[in-house]
């Protein structure tokens, strides 16, 4: 993965502080250079007349978001970790956007409020909005009473349903595995029409079924191991210990099983463009798993 620019904003909470410490940490082992990032939003109703709020904003204040900021990051010049600070006046999501754009950012490093806030905070959250429009990929770090994950990565899951933007994620993972000798493993959770784990009790079915059921089950399966096998080629085995994995039932619940169960330090995971309407509903996969991950998750927008 080859990271030369890091975006980080913060808000001056210890979610955000977690968030510091990963990017700190990811910029000295990737030789990257980091874009820290504060943006005071003061509340006010546009006025004819009335200056925007960047001209209203006292310049003492504005210093000491700059301080308070470089002050965040004072363990990266300890790391040798170079830094430029900013404080941005305004909308939180389209000035971190612009600024991921302007310093030509590979990454931006965000913290969310783990299982309990930020499953509450309400629909259109910063990092909500970030995740469905970022030009670059995203880390979402979870804050440290959840945290479960180290750095330097050691193992990676990456979930694969076979469409563009997983595909997309997984050469990242690739690429991340291989550089950081970590494990690699690519998930694909089928989805039944039917709750599951477990599987269905197949002598509660007619014979027929029973055994029409079974073998469409073998075949499914088969046939998405056979895919994943033909996305690790050769030369990925070489580099990291990378296998194949298939699993059944809600995808966003069985990612994160498979992530405890392998304690994973990193998951992977694609973005879906979505609509307008889509976006109301903040149910995808991608929201679940960064809202209960208990590691850093890294999403990619195609």
């Amino acid at each position: 993965m080859d990271l030369t620019r890091i975006l980080c904003p913060v808000d001056f909470s210890e979610t955000s502080a977690q968030a510091v410490e990963q990017a700190i940490a990811l910029a000295g082992w990737s030789h990257a250079r980091i874009t820290a990032l504060h943006v005071c939003n003061p509340a006010y109703m546009p006025v004819p007349g009335v200056p925007p709020p960047a001209e209203r904003v006292p310049a003492a204040e504005i210093q000491r978001a700059h301080d308070e900021t470089a002050k965040c990051f004072s363990a990266a010049t300890a790391a040798g970790v170079a830094v430029d600070v900013i404080v941005d006046v305004g909308q939180p999501v389209r000035h971190i956007l612009s600024r991921a754009i302007y310093s030509s950012a590979d990454l931006i490093v965000m913290g969310t409020h783990g299982a309990s806030g930020f499953e509450h905070l309400v629909l259109g959250s910063v990092t909500e909005k970030i995740l469905r429009r970022a030009p670059c990929a995203v880390l979402t770090v979870p804050p440290r009473a959840h945290a479960t994950s180290k750095l330097p990565f050691a193992r990676v899951l990456c979930a694969v349903d076979f469409s563009d933007p997983s595909l997309a994620a997984l050469r990242l993972a690739q690429s991340l595995a291989c550089d950081a000798q970590a494990a690699l493993t690519v998930l694909h959770v089928i989805e039944w029409p039917w709750d599951e784990p477990p599987a269905p009790d197949f002598t509660q079915l007619p014979r027929e079924q029973a055994a029409a059921l079974a073998e469409y089950r073998r075949y499914v399966e088969t046939t998405a191991t056979g895919r994943l096998q033909t996305l690790l080629p050769e030369p990925v085995q070489q580099r990291c210990v990378a296998r194949a994995r298939v699993s059944h039932g809600t995808a966003h619940v069985e990612i994160l099983r498979v992530a405890a169960e392998e304690q994973a330090d990193l998951i992977v995971i694609g973005v879906h463009g979505r609509n307008a309407i889509d976006m109301m509903l903040f149910g995808s996969t991608t929201n679940q798993v960064v809202r209960r991950a208990t590691c850093p998750v890294l999403t990619l927008r195609k």
